[in-house]
């Protein structure tokens, strides 16, 4: 027998050769975070929330009593900023100087609910426009009279609105009722107001107070006169800046905006710790209420 049988086979003879996989790519190196363009997208975000605030709409609160029963404090509104124009009041925070004038300004009509910034300050205040440019407006006996015209009310009927955290009837003695449902109401004498323009709205009227005799005036050019819906606790054209009023009319350049309606309303037991509270502190049926007066007949 031949030894070339004992003789190792070549390579070739076994089959192809098993090679070494090549080795994977090396990963690219982690790009980081370009903290300057986040920088950018927060302030365009932010700039454009406040130019939507400042020109189109903005929400707003609801902090006190003087325009019940149609707002109750904790309701939250959209105010639209378009409706008069523009002036210096329109930005979100009140920043500029008071500057004479509107841009592409409009008068508010009679009736219209509007914020107004008083004279010299800068805290928004929620009120009705019910004189405008040349009215000669009069309060006597808690009565209000436009041109010499007593505005037309109603036959007084009882106004219930219900009793919480955020309406708790403290300043009504006397006011407080229980419903058929065991739930306590704050029962008030409720009237409906119609201005000269037909739009009408109701108003409470609870008593005497300092404002029910107001002297007549002549409203002046380019500035309106302001009232709250709950006559006997609101501070407003009546009453002095030193008492917390606005002074008598407003310039129309304090004109902030005009009221649309109701989002939500809140009725004070809500928590910041307890998100549950935020969803069982809501008022029913007061979502997507407007805000604007009823139109009747001239």
């Amino acid at each position: 027998m031949s030894d070339s049988l004992n003789e190792a086979p070549a390579p070739s003879e076994i089959g192809p050769s098993e090679t070494t996989p090549p080795a994977p790519p090396p990963a690219p190196a982690k790009a980081g975070t370009d903290w300057w363009a986040e920088i950018r997208g927060i302030f365009w975000l932010v700039l454009a929330v406040l130019g939507f605030h400042s020109f189109i709409a903005k929400p707003f609160y609801i902090p006190s009593e003087s325009m019940m029963p149609g707002l109750l404090t904790g309701d939250r509104l959209v105010v639209s900023k378009y409706p008069y124009g523009w002036s210096w009041v329109s930005p979100s925070f009140h920043i500029l100087p008071f500057l004479n004038g509107r841009l592409l300004g409009h008068l508010p009509e009679r009736g219209d609910v509007v914020i107004a910034v008083p004279p010299g300050q800068t805290e928004d205040y929620i009120k009705r426009v019910v004189g405008l440019p040349g009215d000669r407006i009069e309060v006597r006996g808690g009565l209000l009279i436009i041109n010499n015209v007593p505005v037309k009310r109603s036959a007084g009927f009882a106004v219930r609105i219900p009793v919480d955290a955020n309406a708790p009837c403290a300043d009504y003695p006397g006011a407080i009722r229980t419903g058929p449902d065991g739930k306590q109401v704050c029962e008030l004498p409720g009237y409906r107001e119609t201005l000269p323009n037909g739009r009408s709205y109701t108003i409470l009227d609870t008593g005497y107070s300092m404002g029910d005799d107001y002297a007549p005036i002549t409203v002046p050019a380019n500035r309106v006169f302001l009232m709250g819906d709950n006559r006997d606790h609101s501070a407003d054209s009546r009453y002095s800046l030193e008492s917390q009023g606005l002074g008598g009319p407003v310039p129309w350049e304090n004109l902030g905006g005009r009221a649309e309606f109701i989002t939500f309303s809140l009725d004070g037991t809500a928590t910041w710790w307890n998100p549950l509270s935020w969803f069982t502190a809501m008022r029913g049926g007061r979502a997507w209420t407007t805000l604007h007066p009823d139109q009747g007949k001239q």
